[in-house]
């Protein structure tokens, strides 16, 4: 009898370090796949980019870790934006009805007659891209989409790149991890904090 509780106090400890090995191995396992990405991470090509808003939608977080980016320097600071006014606008000013964001996320800045300056509030920005689609369809393609770094959690297999239709999501050096427009709408790499490759 006493040799009966011993193998099951021994199968115990062996079934309990063995769960715990598993878990182990799991979580180690885990970290490494969120690491794998490594030297790279996720970003969104603005020249593939089609504006179907599954980035607003299909990101792991809330709101996306994709948001709108403004190239101030490729910007004609409209007073007739497409990206920031519905088309067909009968007024142009700032009423609600008049924005083309759903969750009015730009912001419009009188700077001289007929110039304004638009602004993304980034935490607001949901990522839709109903902006960007408005831009390039009636402007100069100033406005267009980039995964936030300081946002995104680097997922192994991003959820909006496996739904993006456009195949516009791909991975790229974290030292440059922005694909940025600049001067004539040129798309250039930008390191983290702002700096030109």
């Amino acid at each position: 009898m006493m040799s009966r509780e011993v193998d099951r106090r021994q199968f115990l400890r062996t079934g309990l370090n063995s769960a715990a090995a598993i878990a182990l191995g799991g979580a180690a396992g885990a970290a490494a796949v969120r690491g794998s990405g490594g030297d790279t991470v996720w970003q969104l090509d603005p020249e593939k980019c089609v504006q179907c808003g599954r980035c607003a939608t299909e990101c792991v977080l809330k709101p996306s870790a994709v948001k709108c980016v403004h190239a101030h320097d490729v910007c004609g600071y409209c007073e007739l934006c497409g990206g920031y006014h519905q088309p067909y606008v009968k007024e142009l000013n700032t009423a609600a009805e008049n924005q083309l964001c759903p969750v009015a996320a730009i912001k419009r800045t009188w700077v001289e007659d007929p110039y304004y300056e638009y602004t993304i509030d980034e935490d607001l920005c949901i990522g839709c891209g109903v902006c960007v689609k408005g831009c390039g369809s009636f402007g100069n393609g100033s406005l267009y989409l980039q995964v936030r770094h300081d946002r995104c959690v680097n997922c192994n297999e991003c959820a909006i790149a496996k739904a993006c239709p456009a195949d516009a999501f791909k991975r790229v050096p974290a030292k440059h991890p922005y694909i940025l427009k600049g001067e004539q709408g040129r798309t250039q790499p930008i390191e983290e904090g702002g700096e030109k490759a």
